[in-house]
């Protein structure tokens, strides 16, 4: 079952007003939370973020953290997400219905809306690794909202895939950022390399879990840009996200990152976020 705007439907029963901003402007915000043996997964953080989105856009939330853990709790139970279960709960608030203008209206009712996905583990992908192509980021320059103004991540991914790769690396100007829909680390002599959490990327939930896991066993981190020649002399990449957590890169642009293979520090942290999924106080 979905929960639109206060009521519980079956699929396919959901409807969106023709003027709902979300809609029409992208005017909203989401978070997509795993569920790992049907339990939610770094669901603080994930509501941190949507809190925080919310003030960037100045969309005032008329609901409590209490509440809304309520209903991500509800999702598991109408869905039958036991314990046995890996999902995720995709989670979006549009400014409301009003009619169409660009200025943002007073006196508008937020809409929430959410489901459950059965979604599993990359285990087989996350063992060979992805291949990535070089793109220029078109996006805006709020990346570190986490708006549903996705159309620039899109159309990043597509060019990608045309190209042959599974992901694009974005850069501008050539500093490279993040990837279409995750966060890029380079790894060089042994220590991560990643773009700073400003504007220009989005405040990865996995990404900050792989840096404090990373720096609490050793690994050296360092939170500053990097150009496209020093990516291009990396000894690993890999990315982070919510559902491709620790993933490889083992090509860019149809040369071979290292050996071609996962490296060493890459699956050294694969299997410390392993084990933090197993040892983390889930919700």
């Amino acid at each position: 079952m979905l929960y639109v705007d206060g009521n519980w439907v079956e699929e396919g029963q959901a409807a969106v007003h023709p003027e709902d901003r979300g809609y029409n402007f992208g005017d909203g915000i989401y978070e997509v939370v795993r569920i790992y043996r049907g339990r939610l997964y770094q669901w603080d953080a994930h509501l941190t973020r949507l809190f925080r989105s919310a003030r960037e856009i100045k969309l005032a939330l008329p609901w409590s953290a209490e509440e809304l853990t309520h209903l991500a709790k509800e999702l598991l139970a109408k869905n039958n997400i036991t314990a046995q279960d890996d999902a995720t709960l995709y989670l979006q608030i549009s400014r409301g219905t009003a009619p169409r203008v660009h200025d943002i209206p007073g006196g508008i009712k937020p809409v929430i809306m959410a489901f459950v996905r059965p979604k599993a583990r990359p285990v087989e992908d996350m063992k060979k690794g992805w291949t990535a192509q070089l793109v220029e980021d078109i996006r805006w320059l709020r990346c570190d909202i986490k708006t549903l103004n996705l159309l620039g991540a899109v159309l990043v991914k597509q060019y990608a895939k045309d190209a042959g790769a599974q992901d694009s690396i974005l850069h501008r100007n050539g500093i490279i950022t993040e990837c279409s829909s995750s966060n890029l680390f380079a790894v060089k002599n042994g220590e991560l390399y990643t773009h700073p959490a400003d504007n220009l990327i989005l405040h990865g939930i996995t990404r900050q879990v792989v840096i404090d896991l990373a720096k609490a066993n050793g690994i050296g981190v360092h939170e500053e840009a990097f150009d496209i020649a020093f990516l291009k002399q990396a000894d690993e990449l890999f990315l982070t996200s919510t559902t491709a957590e620790v993933m490889p890169l083992v090509s860019v642009d149809g040369e071979a990152v290292g050996n071609g293979q996962p490296g060493p520090v890459t699956v050294r942290l694969q299997a410390l976020f392993e084990q933090h999924i197993h040892d983390s106080v889930l919700v």
